[in-house]
């Protein structure tokens, strides 16, 4: 048997938005269930993302330290950021984000992995790469502000990243998925086996 996510869409009798934000919206949907009730569902609209796992020629990722509110800590991520354009190539914008949090930039881009970060509380859909062949980006660095004004970047082996993971000391999704994914890869059919940076992404597609 092949083990597959599959695309599905129950009825929906009803829909609202009571909040929109700046980035997000919250939505709440009346849903009709296969018994034939409905039930009400609230979640966070979000219109996705991209994360790259930057390795360097000395198998160090490149990872970056940020303040994140809602869950009160200092996390180490990787580079990352929002779909802000709908239709938005995520390899554009997954090479703009390297670019404007790092100052990097890479030749080689593959896709880790596809995840729905939260799926049942959020629609958000993440997109990771893995970025190869690094160098230093040409022209001014990015201007930070708010939490990015406080980013501390390093470049940490992945094993010392697995670890961290695999010890609860690491805990930011992106990181997470990414350098176990990359492990995995590395352990089966090697990087060169990974999809080509634009294969299609059913969860937020777009043009090459």
């Amino acid at each position: 048997m092949t083990i597959k996510d599959t695309a599905e869409e129950w009825e929906v009798r009803a829909t609202e938005t009571p909040f929109t934000g700046n980035k997000t919206s919250v939505r709440t949907d009346d849903v009709v269930m296969p018994d034939g009730s409905v039930a009400r569902r609230d979640y966070q609209v979000h219109p996705g993302s991209v994360a790259v796992l930057a390795l360097d020629d000395q198998g160090r990722a490149l990872v970056i330290r940020q303040y994140r509110h809602p869950v009160r800590h200092k996390l180490w991520e990787i580079p990352a950021g929002l779909l802000d354009v709908p239709g938005e190539n995520p390899l554009h914008a997954a090479q703009r984000e390297l670019y404007e949090e790092a100052h990097v930039k890479a030749e080689d881009w593959r896709v880790l992995a596809d995840v729905y970060t939260t799926p049942g509380g959020c629609d958000e859909a993440v997109r990771i790469f893995l970025a190869r062949d690094l160098s230093e980006a040409e022209g001014q660095r990015f201007e930070v502000e708010d939490e990015e004004a406080d980013m501390e970047l390093s470049r940490v082996p992945v094993a010392e990243l697995v670890r961290g993971v695999l010890a609860g000391e690491l805990h930011n999704n992106c990181l997470v998925v990414g350098v176990l994914a990359l492990t995995a890869a590395l352990a089966g059919e090697g990087l060169e086996a990974l999809r080509p940076a634009e294969a299609p992404w059913p969860a937020r597609p777009f043009e090459a």
